[in-house]
Formats: C-alpha cells, sequence, structure tokens
C-alpha cells in the first residue's frame, strides 16, 4: 500500500448522502416524524414540518419516490398524457397541470402518444407502475379502455365526456353557436366544416354543432376532411376546398386554420377578402400569423387545472393507502363544462359578392 497515497477523509455522509436519521437528529425529532413530514405534511405540526424541511434543504437531503412508494403505494407522481405534445394546444393545459400538480406536492409525468391509440394505451401501462393518477388529454383510446384504466388508477378525461369516469369539457356547441353567429352576420350563407381527426370526440361534437346552428340560422354547410390536426393537414385541405369554395370556413383547430390560410393565399385567394377563416382553440401563435386569427378560445390552462384538482381528490377519497383502488365516482357522473368564447380578429370580414376562383396550379400550391 502507498503510504503518501491521499487518504479519502470525507465524512461518511458526504460520501452516501445525508439520510433520514440524519435529518432527523439534526432537526431534534424522531424519523418517523421525517418520514411523515415528507410524506403526509399534514399529520405534522406546521413549524416541525417546516423545520424539517429547512434542514433537510440545508443538509442536502432528497426523498426518493418510488422507496417511498414501497410501503405506502405512493409516489407523488402524476402522469398527463397528451396526444401530440408539438401541438400547441397541450401547452397551456400541461402548465395547468403542472401548476395544480406542484401545489399538492406531485411531480408531473409528461407522456407523448403520437396520435395513436396503440401507442397511448402502451405508454399507459408503463407508467401506471410509477403514478398515482393519470390526465389523459384528448385522448384515442376506445371508453372501455379507459375505463380499465380507471380501474387501476385515479383517472380525470379531458375533452371527452364520460359518465363513469371523471371528465372536463369545453363548452364546443355554444362556441361554435358563437361562430356560425359571428359569420352569419357577416354575411356568409355557405360555409365549411374542415374536419379532424374521426377518433375526437371534439370533432363529432364541432360537426354536429354546426350543422345544428346553421340550420337554425338558414344557412348551408359542408364537410370536408378528415385531415390531420396540423398545419401541414391545413394545407391539404385548401386543396380540397379549392375545388368547392365558400366565403366561410371554421376549422378543426388553429392549427389547421392557419395551414388552409397559407394555402388559400398560395392560391390566390385574399383573407378576409374572399374567404374568412375561424379556428378553435385559441393556441399560442394565434395571433401572431398574418392576418391574426379568428378563433372560439377554450379555457386550456384551466382545463388542466381543474382535472388535476379533481383527480388528486378523487385520490384522497379513493383510499388512504394504496392507489391502486378504482377510480371513485358516482355513477352517472356529469363532466365538468368550462366555457369558451369568440375572439374576432382579422381573420373574417363582410362575405364578399366576388366568386373565387383558384389559381390554376392550386393544388401542386397548396401542398406542404
Amino acid at each position: 500500500m502507498d503510504n503518501d497515497a491521499p487518504q479519502d477523509t470525507a465524512p461518511a455522509q458526504a460520501r452516501r448522502g445525508p439520510t433520514i436519521y440524519d435529518v432527523a437528529r439534526a432537526a431534534g425529532v424522531a424519523p418517523s416524524t421525517v418520514s411523515r413530514a415528507f410524506s403526509r405534511p399534514g399529520r405534522v405540526n406546521a413549524d416541525t414540518a417546516a423545520r424539517v424541511r429547512q434542514v433537510a434543504a440545508d443538509l442536502g437531503y432528497r426523498t426518493n419516490p418510488m422507496a417511498r412508494a414501497l410501503p405506502t403505494g405512493r409516489t407523488s407522481m402524476l402522469a398527463v398524457i397528451v396526444a401530440d405534445v408539438t401541438n400547441p394546444f397541450f401547452f397551456e393545459i400541461v402548465r395547468g397541470v403542472e401548476s395544480a400538480a406542484a401545489e399538492a406536492g406531485y411531480v408531473t409525468l409528461l407522456v407523448d402518444t403520437h396520435e395513436s391509440s396503440s401507442s397511448e394505451r402502451a405508454a399507459i401501462d408503463r407508467a401506471i407502475p410509477m403514478v398515482d393518477a393519470i390526465v389523459l388529454a384528448s385522448p384515442r383510446m376506445s371508453d372501455n379502455a379507459i375505463r380499465m384504466v380507471a380501474k387501476q388508477r385515479p383517472t380525470v378525461v379531458l375533452n371527452r365526456p364520460m359518465t363513469d369516469v371523471p371528465s372536463v369539457v369545453s363548452d364546443q356547441a355554444r362556441g361554435m353557436r358563437r361562430a356560425v353567429e359571428h359569420l352569419g352576420e357577416l354575411g356568409h350563407l355557405a360555409l365549411t366544416y374542415v374536419a379532424g381527426p374521426e377518433a375526437s370526440w371534439a370533432d363529432g361534437m364541432r360537426w354536429r354543432s354546426i350543422r345544428e346552428a346553421c340550420y337554425e340560422l338558414d344557412l348551408r354547410v359542408h364537410r370536408i376532411g378528415p385531415f390531420a390536426p396540423t398545419l401541414a393537414g391545413g394545407l391539404a385541405a385548401a386543396d380540397e376546398l379549392a375545388a368547392s369554395p365558400t366565403t366561410g370556413v371554421v376549422t378543426y383547430n388553429d392549427l389547421m386554420a392557419i395551414g388552409l390560410m397559407r394555402g388559400l393565399l398560395r392560391a390566390g385567394a385574399r383573407i378576409p377578402g374572399d374567404v374568412s377563416v375561424i379556428g378553435f382553440d385559441n393556441i399560442f401563435g394565434s395571433d401572431f400569423c398574418s392576418p391574426p386569427l379568428t378563433t372560439v378560445a377554450a379555457p386550456l390552462r384551466a382545463l388542466g387545472t381543474v382535472a388535476t384538482r379533481m383527480v388528486l381528490e378523487n385520490l384522497t377519497a379513493g383510499t388512504q393507502g394504496s392507489v391502486r383502488a378504482r377510480t371513485v365516482v358516482r355513477s352517472p357522473v356529469l363532466p365538468a363544462l368550462l366555457p369558451c368564447q369568440l375572439l374576432v380578429r382579422d381573420s373574417t370580414a363582410t362575405a364578399s359578392r366576388r366568386r373565387w376562383t383558384p389559381t390554376p396550379d392550386v393544388s401542386d400550391r397548396a401542398r406542404p
């Protein structure tokens, strides 16, 4: 042995990291009190819990959620499952989930399912062992598949009403009604609805609502699609719309509306001079495009916040120990309904009496 080699003089605590026992010794409390201060703070005196947390922070102590889950069945993690993480529609929803989860002491696990029901189910199966509850944002799975998930973890569904699983939706019917009324007041007599994913509850509700509103207001409407709920989907829709143009258009979402406007402008249409366009959701960037987009605004952050609070309240009501109890609901249960509003910007105007004719190369130029 080399007697001149430097010796490791660091204390054992520094090498292995502080433990719950180190925190208890420094705070002058029992190890069980430290454990409760992190896992069940409501069962510890507020001043004591604050002192324990401060001592833990000073020592650099970090809890291990997976280790804590072994005896309690809880990880203090919440999964939010989104159909497409690149879609700005989900940005504010995720922020709402994160904010409400953090308030309750939960960490959020974000899962992207790429608009695939099979990927969605596979991702949830992998996430279930790691989380206490699940927020499904615009799921593509069947109702039966969602019910199976809810039997394993407390679950709440966004943008899709269910009678036996808690759900939160925005008032699609009222939002669409306001969009149709706006176009009718501007003199548009014939409208087109640009459809989104067939598996989407929102798409079916929006198509049904626009038909009902047009019937009541004596307007004509037809549907094209379905198209992908993306800029590329909107560009593809411009090609089909050019074959049978109308002066008023409502799209499934804002991304499609922005892509549609881009395609129509390339084809020689004036917006809103020849075609007025309304989107849905009021995503980030809908007021940055040219022209700024008239849209039906859903309360996206509130959707995420309300859903998270619902599922965490359900978790508390359903079990005080293991999280493997079924979602607790009263059957049937009405979905929480949040309001929508129409935001009028520059993509809508008085209907033109000039018949718009696309340029001859619209098919080539409208595609991405």
